[in-house]
């Protein structure tokens, strides 16, 4: 499998965001500019071509951190709309997870992202929660759970 030069006329080029590749192009000082290749030129490989790409170097931008944990909720939770607000309110900030009824009568919720995100939902949101909810207690703990990969769910009660 070879390499082919890329043609500089294309009306449609290939754009590729600049933090995914690196890209360093080399011009010997004495190159004069060309515009046309013979048919000799197109058919033999080229180390002192005008311009020969040195290197490539592809990279995936860096992840950032991530938080998981699981909380439970006590007070007048179920029946507020808890967990549908819950649901609404993790999407929005981007979190993943999922949130569940328990026959106790609180709410269970697990809930993964950037560690900043997650605090706002437990400490700012959750806390509080929808306007009928009356919150008495909230308990959070790290958790290594897996919160999916579908986004923020409402889970059946356990």
């Amino acid at each position: 499998m070879g390499i082919r030069k890329a043609d500089m006329t294309s009306p449609s080029p290939l754009l590729i965001p600049s933090d995914f590749i690196s890209l360093t192009l080399s011009l010997p000082p004495s190159a004069p500019a060309r515009t046309e290749e013979s048919e000799a030129e197109k058919a033999a490989p080229s180390s002192s071509s005008p311009m020969s790409i040195a290197a490539i170097s592809c990279s995936t931008p860096p992840m950032p951190p991530s938080q998981t944990v699981k909380v439970v909720i006590k007070g007048r939770v179920q029946g507020v709309f808890f967990r549908d607000w819950t649901v609404q309110n993790a999407r929005e900030l981007g979190l993943k997870g999922w949130v569940r009824n328990r026959r106790d009568g609180s709410v269970e919720a697990l809930f993964s992202g950037e560690p900043a995100k997650v605090q706002e939902m437990v400490e700012r949101r959750c806390r509080v929660g929808p306007p009928s909810a009356v919150v008495t207690a909230l308990q959070q703990a790290s958790s290594q759970e897996d919160p999916g990969a579908e986004g923020f769910q409402r889970r059946p009660t356990v």
